[in-house]
């Protein structure tokens, strides 16, 4: 059994949750088990990422479903929503299924309060020790940062949409 880490990708920069896929997809290539809870992400905007990975053998989302990156939707149903799948992620690894769990906007969760920082810290300091887990989006709370194993900050220098140009199908998303 391989010893699981905690890796943080954070920051400001682009390809948090680039980096998350590319991690699944080597592990789904070794014949490991991922579970993908997306947080915070509108459904009606699904990633070019998660449609390729949805197709390979071992890999399961859990979707929040409501989003709030590229919307607003009031914040009590946001967190009912985070709170729901949050509380099935947990169930789910606590049967011991996968191997690599990622939580994508997990950090902005935690940020927006409709997270418990308690709650994920008490997952954290509880997981399997063979679990790895991977947590995405800005503003990685210190206390999640002093648990972590591996952080990888991404730094904004310059962006597309800086210069006008629209998010844009199978690079951006």
């Amino acid at each position: 059994m391989i010893q699981g880490c905690l890796q943080v990708y954070t920051g400001k920069g682009k390809g948090k949750t680039t980096a998350a896929a590319g991690l699944a997809a080597r592990a789904l290539g070794h014949g490991r088990r991922v579970l993908w809870v997306r947080l915070l992400k509108p459904a009606t905007l699904q990633g070019g990422e998660l449609a390729s990975l949805s197709r390979l053998p071992g890999f399961e989302l859990l979707d929040a479903g409501i989003g709030v990156i590229a919307g607003t939707a009031p914040t009590e149903e946001v967190a009912a929503s985070v709170q729901r799948v949050f509380a099935v992620a947990r169930q789910r690894i606590a049967a011991d299924a996968f191997h690599l769990v990622i939580f994508d906007e997990i950090n902005g969760a935690v940020r927006r309060g409709v997270l418990p920082l308690v709650e994920l810290l008490d997952l954290l300091d509880h997981r399997p020790p063979t679990l790895e887990i991977v947590l995405t989006g800005r503003d990685a709370h210190p206390q999640v940062l002093l648990r972590a194993d591996l952080v990888t900050e991404m730094m904004a220098i310059k962006h597309p949409l800086a210069q006008g140009i629209a998010a844009r199908a199978g690079i951006e998303y």
